[in-house]
């Protein structure tokens, strides 16, 4: 599921293409809109909130959608062929004279009043890449239950929104914990830097790539002259790159330690984690 940086930079994309023009073609393919039509509105701005997304239009609508799996919104010009999957998968459709947005498999699409906007994103807690952004807001949320698995704490985006299983599976790794450990047997010290260092790798991320790395017990981030691939993107072959702790290392030596990664699901996804490295319980 595409995280809380690759949705931003997916708005910045669709806000690039679309903002400060008026629609020439308006399509949404879900029943419930199929009828609405936003033609001849001009987009004010595409903003991310945590992993959803909202195209904020002339006369107080918003058309919101959630990419989740297997959604995405790509730009094509005038005369481009669209490539982005077979026709009857495309969710929705809008075009400027220069510009033709295309989302295709969008599990979430719907068009709410802009004042409404929190009917769909108001549960959600602190943004770790919006202006709302709260470090001490996020760790309450995440202590709140202190019985609660690490790695489901983490992703409940009720608590601080943006993180996906890539960055759970690093974060954990980071904090030398399993995702099973519940989060409220963290020092409290490793709750606050695990915190901040969720802010961290995301804020890197959405502008450049990163390599995540430890120094003693504490993470730090390496940029500049040592940055490699962001966590989170993969070759060509398909493969996480080398710079991913754990995430998709299954039965591959540990960086840290040489010990192989093992894996299992936690809440249907797979959670990744080194034996040797990370202290706590395991299925």
């Amino acid at each position: 599921m595409p995280e809380g940086d690759t949705v931003l930079r997916t708005a910045r994309r669709l806000h690039h293409a679309l903002a400060g023009q008026v629609l020439t073609r308006s399509d949404l393919r879900v029943p419930r809109f199929a009828t609405a039509d936003l033609t001849g509105r001009a987009v004010l701005d595409v903003i991310p909130r945590g992993k959803h997304l909202l195209a904020r239009v002339e006369g107080g609508l918003t058309l919101h959608s959630h990419l989740r799996m297997d959604g995405a919104w790509l730009i094509y010009g005038p005369d481009e062929r669209w490539r982005g999957g077979p026709t009857h998968q495309i969710r929705a459709v809008l075009a400027n004279t220069a510009h033709t947005a295309v989302g295709y498999r969008l599990p979430v699409l719907e068009l709410l009043r802009t004042a409404d906007e929190d009917k769909a994103v108001g549960h959600l807690g602190p943004d770790l890449l919006g202006p709302d952004w709260d470090a001490g807001t996020a760790l309450r949320n995440l202590l709140a239950d202190p019985a609660r698995p690490l790695g489901q704490a983490l992703l409940d985006q009720r608590n601080l929104a943006g993180i996906g299983n890539v960055y759970k599976a690093e974060l954990c790794f980071l904090a030398r914990a399993t995702p099973w450990l519940p989060i409220g047997d963290l020092p409290a010290a490793t709750a606050a830097l695990l915190v901040s260092t969720a802010h961290q790798l995301l804020e890197a991320n959405r502008d450049r790539p990163v390599r995540i790395t430890t120094t003693g017990a504490k993470p730090r981030i390496i940029t500049g002259a040592h940055r490699r691939t962001a966590p989170g993107q993969m070759s060509r072959a398909g493969r996480p790159r080398e710079n991913l702790w754990v995430y998709g290392r299954t039965r591959r030596p540990c960086l840290r330690c040489g010990t192989p990664i093992r894996t299992a699901e936690q809440d249907t996804r797979p959670a990744y984690w080194c034996p040797r490295c990370q202290s706590g319980p395991t299925p």
